[in-house]
């Protein structure tokens, strides 16, 4: 047994022995070696953007202006500027697209089918907050990319979302340089009203819009709003007249603000200066009212005759891409026709493909996440204007609104000043001048 005991304990001490040698023998740690290098991208021979579009429904006159927006960018990417340049290929854009009949559950549908079914590398959200918002949180899911170039709610950027960005200005910033304006140009003007729809993009733009009136010292002496799809405003503009307000802002999307004008006119509600939301950023709006639409104004993402061009950009210091103003006119009048004119619902549509065009470019990669990190540090000018993103919520940073006004049957840009080719017609017609043939023109 001592023998066996004594046994353990010299091989005890000879282990240790041998150990603490081979420590001391020990080299030093080198690196761990670089890994390889990954086997170089494969670059497929197309790059399909995928998107809803309302076709049909509320929302069919937004939407149609989109689609040809979106095909004027993409005939300029392919065929001008010979495709998107990735991995050392110019590689061809393609556009798949299904209507969403201005519905939140098609979108959810098909923006599942685009990712799923038909394997659409990006996305386009649709037209309006709330449909933007209801195909956020599929693409989100499914790490797409999901460009929002109709969707201004500043909600859909208060979620958390990675993937989803935005090209144009958000909903907050819509009526604030028309305020801007009433300031400058009569100081004495004091009582605002608001009256828009119930909606998610209304109500967005409206509480910018009082909060950025309150920070200049307008009084809000009204502010109401009325649901979808209305037949019959009479009653709340009743409301509107007792208050004589100086300036009215309101409206929603189109149906809804050519029935706010017309209904105005009819019980003849003057106001020094009119704004309203969407409508009369469309050639149908000036159609269906004839002169009952001169002097009314508008916030726009952009209208013909903005100053954006690589001459801008340089003085931005920043690089331009895409199309002038007058390749994108000629090229969107091929698929609207040469007597339609584009809204500028076409103009940040066009410019989101242009947008993704650009990032992938730059971040030399079809991956998703290399693409969206791109993003974060890109500022760049198309014909619609700058582009910059908050990295932390995708919202954009860089694009401002102008304000237009119906002038002698035309739309001229008369704020910022920078901007205009026009100057504001204030006071507007009376609702009774107009109706004699008064035109918002000197």
């Amino acid at each position: 047994m001592r023998i066996a005991k004594f046994g353990l304990l010299l091989a005890l001490i000879v282990g240790l022995a041998f150990l603490g040698c081979a420590q001391q023998e020990q080299p030093k740690a080198t690196p761990t070696p670089t890994p390889a290098a990954t086997p170089e991208e494969k670059i497929p021979d197309k790059i399909l953007i995928g998107g809803t579009l309302s076709l049909t429904g509320k929302y069919s006159k937004e939407g149609q202006m989109s689609l040809w927006g979106i095909q004027a960018a993409i005939k300029w990417v392919n065929d001008v500027h010979g495709g998107v340049n990735v991995g050392g290929k110019k590689v061809k854009l393609e556009f798949k697209y299904y209507d969403d009949e201005s519905k939140k559950e098609a979108v959810q549908s098909l923006v599942e089918r685009l990712i799923t079914s038909d394997n659409a590398m990006f996305l386009l959200a649709p037209y309006s907050s709330g449909l933007t918002l209801a195909g956020a949180p599929i693409a989100d899911k499914h790490k797409v990319l999901y460009m929002s170039h109709g969707g201004a709610s500043d909600r859909i950027f208060e979620q958390g979302y990675a993937y989803v960005v935005q090209t144009l200005s958000p909903a907050s910033e819509y009526m604030a340089p028309f305020l801007d304006m009433v300031k400058a140009v009569d100081p004495s003007a004091k009582k605002v009203a608001m009256v828009y729809e119930d909606s998610e993009f209304s109500k967005a733009v409206f509480a910018g819009a009082r909060k950025h009136a309150e920070e200049l010292g307008f009084e809000i002496v009204l502010e109401k709003t009325y649901p979808k799809n209305p037949t019959d405003l009479t009653p709340l503009l009743s409301e509107v007249k007792a208050a004589s307000p100086d300036i009215i802002i309101g409206g929603g999307h189109f149906a809804d603000g050519q029935l706010l004008a017309s209904q105005m006119a009819d019980l003849k509600l003057d106001a020094k200066a009119i704004s309203i939301l969407v409508a009369p950023a469309l050639p149908k709006f000036y159609e269906a009212l004839g002169t009952k639409a001169e002097g009314i104004c508008a916030p726009g993402q952009w209208e013909v005759g903005v100053t954006y061009g690589p001459e801008a950009a340089k003085k931005s210091g920043i690089d331009y891409f895409g199309p002038s103003q007058d390749e994108f006119l000629n090229l969107f009048h091929e698929f609207a026709g040469k007597d339609t004119m584009p809204s500028y619902h076409a103009a940040e549509a066009a410019a989101a493909i242009l947008a993704y065009a650009k990032a992938i470019e730059e971040a030399n990669s079809l991956d998703t996440d290399k693409i969206r990190n791109t993003m974060n540090d890109l500022r760049f000018m198309t014909f619609f204007g700058e582009w910059k993103i908050d990295p932390a919520t995708g919202k954009q940073i860089g694009h401002k609104m102008v304000i237009f006004q119906w002038q002698g049957g035309e739309k001229k840009i008369i704020w910022p000043p920078s901007a205009a080719n026009a100057e504001p017609y204030y006071p507007i017609p009376t609702w009774d001048e107009k109706a004699a043939g008064k035109l918002a023109k000197k």
